[in-house]
């Protein structure tokens, strides 16, 4: 994969939400990781004014087919950076407006009263004490190992392991060598956030996922039981669909989609690492697939993690995210609600699980208002994970019954799910628990999620 295509890759994922910087980087599949690490951070840290050279050189108009992740990685390259030394035709594409990019540059130093580019960066804010504590989260492959196997292995290599956390407030306080057991999630462990294992032998041969803990949410609430058809909508690259094919134990199926053939690429080899098997990944936008195709006449759960603005991603490099404009977002919600209706119109649909990294409520309760409007008495939302302390905002009735997620509150990136279920005449109130936790309930602890189940030994063991 040439470097800008392998950037543009990555910001798209931050923007998606599919993980963190370094995570989408180790797993872009591209050689020169350090280069490809340096080009997306430093585009980051440019965002804002490479947002409004763009609209001022009007180059997305002029090159309709330039994705707006790819022509922030040209600009940023041709005029802050290198000065395009690789690209092809894209390169040749960025060289022809060079004259009106270099010109609207010139013309925001002038209206801003700056001699140097970097002076056109806003001052670095200041990061705060709850966004800088946000833990490094391992979610352990259970199609691999076990998490007894896990801890053990850490420990050899000179970690402490202090038990099962009681509160977010002792996951803060982790520092050096030190991690524990998450206190909702069973298979999850947390390390310092600095902590960085993508050269351990646990992550390379995919006995751990490094997997941010509100991003591990969607597949853990949507709980399919083993043998169920589920398909991951937006599935790429594919941390939530191996998480699926976790807790379907590889049995069942899975139907995984995403339209670019190189992010389906990066796909396989995730899953293949994991050990993933019955995922049939589909390069394919979602919303032309039939739902009345017969392949999918047994799909019962569906896991939506449509693109979005990303606003409550934590950039672990350097760089801010613009917050996007009215416009964006508009653009963004009128998509999301029409890939949760088609979502919807699955007809063995029981359960659906929605979910974005994003803050803004018109991406959130506000989708999710509309689309249950729309399908009228068809579907209605549970309260996803009851135990979890921040609910949506109120923006209708059953608001509450949707979950966020934040740095401040749960040490997490910013994230909000909720869960839709078919209402059935005359059947009971539908449940507010995955059908993974119903099948296994802690005695003594309860039965909703974050009840951790016993853990089992002992799958393969690690060495």
């Amino acid at each position: 994969m040439a470097l800008y295509s392998a950037a543009a890759a990555v910001l798209a994922g931050l923007e998606r939400g599919e993980g963190g910087l370094k995570s989408l980087v180790y797993n872009s599949g591209f050689p020169h990781v350090r280069q490809l690490y340096a080009l997306v951070s430093e585009t980051l840290r440019y965002a804002s004014v490479l947002e409004k050279l763009l609209d001022g050189a009007a180059l997305l108009q002029a090159e309709k087919k330039l994705p707006p992740q790819l022509a922030k990685v040209l600009v940023y390259d041709l005029l802050f950076g290198k000065g395009l030394k690789c690209g092809g035709r894209w390169k040749a594409l960025a060289r022809r407006h060079r004259a009106r990019l270099e010109a609207e540059l010139a013309r925001m130093k002038v209206r801003h009263k700056v001699s140097r580019n970097e002076d056109l960066l806003a001052p670095e804010k200041a990061v705060s004490t709850a966004t800088s504590h946000v833990p490094r989260y391992v979610r352990v492959n259970t199609l691999k190992t076990c998490v007894d196997d896990v801890i053990e292995f850490f420990k050899r290599q000179g970690y402490a392991y202090l038990g099962k956390a009681a509160s977010v407030e002792e996951l803060k306080a982790l520092s050096g060598k030190k991690f524990m057991l998450d206190l909702h999630l069973p298979e999850l462990l947390v390390f310092p956030s600095q902590t960085d294992l993508h050269d351990n032998l646990l992550y390379t041969s995919g006995h751990i996922i490094l997997q941010d803990k509100a991003s591990c949410l969607p597949a853990f609430i949507l709980g399919p039981v083993a043998g169920s058809h589920v398909i991951d909508a937006c599935a790429a690259p594919g941390n939530k669909t191996s998480h699926l094919a976790a807790i379907l134990k590889n049995k069942g199926q899975i139907f995984a989609f995403d339209v670019d053939p190189k992010r389906v690429a990066t796909m396989n080899t995730l899953l293949t690492r994991a050990g993933v098997t019955g995922c049939q990944l589909v390069q394919q936008d979602f919303l032309t697939v039939d739902p009345r195709d017969r392949k999918y006449s047994r799909v019962t759960h569906i896991l939506l993690d449509p693109s979005c603005s990303g606003s409550g991603m934590v950039t672990r490099g350097p760089g801010e995210e613009a917050a996007p404009s009215a416009e964006r977002l508009q653009a963004l919600a009128g998509f999301q609600r029409r890939v949760l209706s088609h979502a919807l119109s699955f007809p063995a649909l029981q359960r659906l699980v929605y979910s974005t990294c994003s803050l803004h409520q018109e991406e959130n309760e506000d989708v999710v208002q509309a689309v249950l409007q729309e399908w009228g008495s068809a579907f209605r939302l549970v309260t996803a994970f009851p135990s979890w302390p921040c609910r949506g905002l109120a923006a209708f009735s059953g608001a509450e019954s949707c979950l966020r997620a934040s740095p401040a509150d749960t040490l997490t990136h910013g994230f909000f799910v909720a869960v839709l279920e078919r209402r059935r005449e005359g059947t009971a109130a539908p449940s507010s628990l995955p059908a993974a936790a119903k099948e296994n309930p802690q005695p003594g602890e309860g039965t909703e999620p974050g009840a951790a189940p016993k853990r089992k030994k002992k799958k393969q063991r690690v060495k």
